[in-house]
């Protein structure tokens, strides 16, 4: 398998935008915390050709410090008789992160995994973002796969500390996540080009891990 390409994400923004307060200036290593107990994720909404009704699932895992989201109908195709349309595909998924009081969160690392066919001259393209509700949207990543390549792929997006977008304290707000997958076909148009971040099993995971924080408390 190759190694995974890494890459920086999200723009940093002002702490004063993820807690209350005043207090929001001090460091915010010095309020961070392992995962709390009582973290539950629930699905909101789900569109997009890439996750239909059903085909896509949550899941915390056992320490609080990471969730994993699986697909099970995530694939695209160009050339070798796939239909014109199978080329691209999205998923937009809107979860409701329940923390416990005192709490907020932010994502520090994402690994997107998944399998790719690639003939020569075929290309596949992962696109993501991901953003709290009333918040703007993280500027969208892409990695390229160039053919002839034929493995499992892993894109690493990893966040330093001061770069972290958190969820204002003391609030409810969903967490969005877009996602696209698209593939050009070859140079021999009857050969089929695919990528895939979808699995029959759920082996095949896409996993955002968690930065928590302590709130810092309110001044006034």
């Amino acid at each position: 398998m190759r190694k995974g390409i890494v890459f920086s994400a999200v723009a940093a923004i002002a702490m004063a935008a993820a807690t209350a307060g005043p207090a929001a200036a001090a460091s915010p290593g010095s309020y961070l915390v392992p995962g709390p107990d009582g973290v539950t994720i629930e699905i909101a909404t789900v569109n997009g050709s890439g996750c239909p009704a059903g085909t896509a699932a949550v899941a915390v895992s056992d320490d609080k410090e990471a969730f994993t989201v699986t697909y099970s109908d995530y694939t695209v195709m160009a050339g070798g008789g796939a239909a014109p349309t199978d080329f691209r595909k999205n998923c937009q998924i809107s979860m409701k992160v329940h923390v416990p009081q005192g709490f907020t969160y932010a994502i520090s690392n994402t690994d997107y995994r998944g399998f790719a066919s690639l003939p020569a001259g075929a290309t596949g393209v992962q696109k993501a973002s991901y953003y709290f509700q009333g918040q703007q949207q993280t500027a969208a990543k892409t990695h390229t796969l160039r053919g002839e390549y034929a493995d499992n792929f892993q894109f690493t997006d990893t966040n330093d500390v001061g770069q972290l977008v958190w969820k204002p304290c003391g609030e409810e707000r969903n967490f969005n996540i877009n996602t696209e997958l698209r593939v050009s076909k070859g140079s021999d148009p009857e050969e089929m080009a695919f990528m895939a971040m979808d699995s029959a099993d759920g082996s095949i995971k896409t996993i955002y891990r968690f930065e928590w924080m302590k709130c810092p408390p309110r001044t006034w």
